[in-house]
Parts: structure tokens; sequence; C-alpha cells
């Protein structure tokens, strides 16, 4: 019921060696920077050439970066990368005004880094990628493939598995997403008042997770309303519905719709 399976389907997913050996899902949460340092090898470091910013906009293909030449077609769903007319498959757009902060970074095939995006190492961006302008990932981060990490969304110490979307004004701290959609304004809580360690209550059974900053747990399918809110150590399952301008607190078992009563009771 809290297993890493319970929540995500893992096969043929990048990260899924991560959750070997973990108890309960939030143990991969330790693992991360363990995880980060044993599997990443970072690929920008000719894009810096020892600055944080960069000067112009390059382009990632087969490993090479190239400065010029090239034309970017955005006009479809996806930017399209030619040299010369011909068409660069798996190119990678880092636009000018990105800041690359260290060597610590892996950028996948077909990801896309806006101008004013700011990540930190240890950072590995999987394929088909988008991280919009104004986005701030602070490092020890893992993004799946088909992910979006929008405007003014912060990560740090999380994880996206896959096919998560996070587009709008969020905060993601030590958490672990699956194929989610969060709405514009959703805050994943990571720390309690007191900086006491999570503990999770599930069907009267204390769970002690050891850990003092805990996101949220969000299962596959998962979408949360526009201004929602997780506090520290929320699980949500898979298929659950979080209501704007709604708070969750503890675990929710798959499918449970989370709204706020007129009374201001939960359900």
């Amino acid at each position: 019921m809290l297993r890493a399976e319970d929540f995500f389907d893992l096969k043929d997913n990048p990260f899924a060696s991560l959750f070997e050996d973990c108890e309960f899902v939030w143990d991969a949460l330790k693992k991360i920077k363990g995880y980060i340092e044993e599997n990443l090898e970072g690929n920008v470091a000719a894009a810096r050439r020892g600055e944080a910013c960069l000067q112009k906009t390059l382009v990632l293909h087969e490993g090479e970066f190239l400065d010029g030449g090239f034309k970017i077609d955005t006009s479809g769903k996806k930017p399209r990368v030619t040299l010369e007319g011909r068409l660069l498959e798996g190119a990678s757009i880092l636009y000018a005004g990105a800041s690359l902060m260290d060597d610590r970074i892996r950028i996948g095939r077909c990801v896309v880094v806006e101008p004013g995006a700011l990540i930190k190492g240890p950072t590995w961006i999987e394929d088909d990628t988008e991280v919009r302008q104004g986005a701030y990932i602070r490092g020890d981060v893992l993004v799946g493939k088909d992910c979006v990490v929008g405007h003014t969304t912060e990560m740090k110490s999380s994880i996206m598995l896959g096919g998560s979307k996070a587009g709008h004004f969020a905060y993601i701290g030590d958490s672990i997403l699956g194929k989610v959609n969060l709405g514009a304004g959703t805050k994943i809580a990571n720390l309690k008042f007191a900086g006491l360690p999570i503990v999770i209550h599930v069907d009267g059974i204390k769970y002690k997770t050891g850990l003092k900053k805990f996101g949220a747990i969000l299962g596959d399918d998962v979408e949360t309303g526009c201004n929602s809110v997780t506090t520290p150590g929320t699980l949500l399952g898979r298929g659950a519905l979080l209501y704007p301008n709604t708070t969750a607190r503890g675990y929710y078992p798959s499918r449970k719709k989370i709204r706020v009563k007129p009374t201001g009771d939960f359900t």
C-alpha cells in the first residue's frame, strides 16, 4: 500500500533503480543525493564556458554543442532544429539567458531550457522536457521524460518520474511526482513549523519516516487544482483529485476527491 509500485508505473523508467530496496516509497528521498552522485554524467561543461549565464543560444546534438548556423522552428508543438536544411533529430535547445550554475547537470534529447531558467547541480533532465522561463531548479533533482518545469516553478531535492507537469507558479520540495498535472500555484510544503520529523498516519498505524523535510508523494494521474496546498508528508494515491484552494494533509487512497465543504471541513 505504501511502496513505490502502489503509486507509480516504474516499467522502463530511467530512475526505477532508485526505488530498489525501499521499504516505503518515501525512502527514495533519502537516496537521491547518493543516486545522482553515482549515476550522473554531466554534459554541459562545454556550454558554460566558465560562465553561468549563457550568452548565446546553443543547440546540443549528438553530444556536441553548436553555437551558430542552425535554425529553430517554433511553429509546431515541439521546436525543430535544422542545420543547412537538415533536421537535427533529438537536438536540445539552451536559449541565451538561461543559467547553468555548475557542470553537474545532464541534459537529455529534445530538451528546451528557456531564457531566465536557472539550474543548479546536481540535476538530471531526461528527454522531451521543458524548463520554462523563470524556473528555478536548486539541485538534487531528477526530471524524467516529457516533463514541464514551468514559469516560476521551484524544485529542490525532488523527482519527476515522467509525464509530470508543473506549468505555473509551483513549489516542489523533497517530493516524488508521478505522471501528474499541477494546477497553477500548487504548493508542496516540506517542513513543519517546529522542524520535527514527519510521521505519517495510515489506518491507525504511525509510520516514522525519519525525514525532517518531506513534501509529498503524488501518484500517477493525480491532478491538483489552482492554489492547492499539500502539508508535509502528504500522500495522494493514483488518480486522486485535489480541488482548487484546498489543503491536503495525510494519506489519501487512489481516486480520492479532496475538497473543502462550505463549512470548511474536509471530505
